[in-house]
């Protein structure tokens, strides 16, 4: 199963962790494990690529984990890294519906971060 945690602290989302397998399907084989992997990956892309943003990442592929952090910004990246974020992880809550067994989200306040 493929744990995503959202941090947010004060109504901002800080931080995105995915974290596990969503099934036990050969590596590629797995939809919902690709979907989730790509959308965190094109989060990452985003927030660097459109809000300038350089977010604080934590990879470790043995365990299937994704930890992106946002750093110290500015209003303005602020702001749309927010959008970028939001966005994610409405995309994350999509896949989470539609296959609840493979994918749990949680939202977290950043006092509870895992």
């Amino acid at each position: 199963m493929t744990k995503v945690s959202v941090v947010s602290q004060g109504g901002r989302i800080t931080s995105l962790i995915c974290e596990g397998h969503a099934g036990d399907a050969e590596a590629g084989g797995n939809i919902v494990c690709a979907a989730v992997s790509i959308l965190t990956q094109n989060c990452v892309n985003a927030l660097e690529a459109v809000a300038g943003v350089a977010p604080l990442t934590r990879v470790d592929e043995e365990r299937a984990l994704i930890d992106i952090t946002l750093p110290p910004l500015s209003a303005t990246q602020d702001h749309d890294a927010q959008v970028i974020l939001r966005t994610t992880v409405l995309g994350l809550t999509d896949i989470a519906n539609a296959y609840p067994a493979l994918v749990k989200l949680t939202t977290l306040n950043g006092r509870n971060k895992p």
